[in-house]
């Protein structure tokens, strides 16, 4: 039996993965628990799987945690998630936290030797330097469950060593794949929420449309499977049924394709190498039609330029790149500013800040400190010149 420790346990990624250990129960257990601020689902999730430990990184009173599931250890704050990750044994750890906290949780899970199933962008994006040398200390990969890089992880299986020349990247291109870049700056938060295929958390939905998500994959691919950016090709595939490929020298292409169901990659990092029921439909191919393939846009999706200026560059580059994306979100969620001024504000930043090291993970988190700091400087100005 595996036994499993799930960080963001209340998340889309978090729920999906319990689902997955109700489905096979004789193969999984689960030890550990953690949640930001959502407790009364983590309430029934321990009533549920009955872990040792659980969490909540926003606390409530002791006197607010239900009687009933005072059986297990309680832990609140960070440091919930440093317990889960390191402390509580356990074989897997399944890091679906969002954000830059998530970097913390992989090193920590590393430390610890446990398996990291790494649902979380910005620990490679901010330190895939510092959790691939980790990783390879104790001898154990790290197996993504992004649905894009579990892709190109499963078709690098089949490939028996031959190395591949190019990683092709798919994107659904968001809902705003047909917009002018025009209407896309005023487009609404409602807007911007409505992705066409996949149902996510807000600040991945938004990255979507911006494409941002696929400027952090870019940097998670480079460092998960050491490819040049210049070799990592995004491809926009609306249909979201080809999850990505990898080219040969020969010039074969080897891709893995399915529903959009992220039930898919994160069975195969909790059971890899082995394959289990998902309790999804199989892909039927007489249904599609069709699937077709489009060059993105670098004018009306400028992420994919910053993504790969900021690898070339080094540094903290990509640290500030996804803090200040972070942020600016964060502000256009709160409905502050325009969706075009997300990107205006994430360029600012790496412009204001410019070079930084990023040799230790202090390093790393006061880039990300001085990032968001850069995006609450430049908020109004960003904000009024997009009005004008």
């Amino acid at each position: 039996m595996t036994t499993l420790s799930i960080l963001g346990s209340t998340g889309s990624i978090g729920t999906q993965a319990l689902s997955l250990v109700r489905l096979h129960p004789e193969r999984y257990r689960v030890e550990a628990l953690t949640a930001n601020r959502n407790a009364s689902l983590l309430f029934e999730q321990v009533r549920a799987f009955r872990p040792r430990m659980a969490g909540l990184v926003t606390p409530v009173p002791p006197e607010e945690i239900p009687e009933d599931v005072r059986f297990c250890e309680w832990v609140m704050g960070e440091e919930a998630l440093r317990v889960a990750a390191s402390q509580v044994p356990c074989d897997e750890v399944l890091v679906s936290v969002v954000g830059i906290a998530g970097l913390q949780s992989v090193m920590d899970a590393l430390a610890a030797g446990r398996q990291v199933l790494l649902a979380n962008k910005e620990a490679l994006v901010t330190g895939g330097h510092l959790v691939m040398d980790a990783a390879r200390r104790i001898g154990k990969p790290i197996l993504p469950v992004d649905s894009e890089h579990s892709a190109i992880f499963q078709c690098l299986e089949g490939a028996r060593g031959n190395v591949p020349t190019r990683l092709l990247l798919t994107a659904s291109g968001g809902p705003f794949r047909t917009w002018s870049r025009e209407r896309m700056q005023h487009a609404t938060r409602q807007q911007a929420l409505a992705h066409p295929n996949w149902d996510m958390g807000a600040k991945i939905t938004i990255d979507s449309a911006s494409m941002f998500n696929k400027a952090l994959e870019i940097m998670e691919a480079r460092w998960l499977f050491d490819m040049p950016p210049e070799k990592i090709q995004v491809v926009v595939h609306p249909q979201s049924i080809v999850h990505s490929a990898v080219e040969f020298q020969d010039g074969a292409v080897i891709a893995q394709l399915g529903v959009p169901d992220m039930r898919v990659p994160i069975q195969y990092a909790m059971a890899y190498p082995e394959r289990l029921p998902t309790g999804g439909r199989a892909l039927d191919l007489f249904e599609l039609g069709q699937l077709t393939f489009e060059r993105p846009d670098p004018e009306r999706f400028p992420a994919l330029r910053l993504s790969v200026a900021c690898l070339n560059a080094g540094g903290a580059a990509c640290t500030v790149l996804n803090g200040a994306n972070e942020a600016a979100v964060a502000s256009f969620l709160r409905d502050e500013i325009p969706f075009g001024a997300i990107t205006a504000l994430v360029e600012g930043a790496l412009e204001k800040l410019g070079p930084m090291r990023a040799d230790t993970l202090e390093d790393i988190f006061e880039a990300d400190r001085l990032a968001r700091r850069a995006v609450a400087e430049l908020l109004p100005r960003v904000r009024d010149a997009a009005v004008d």
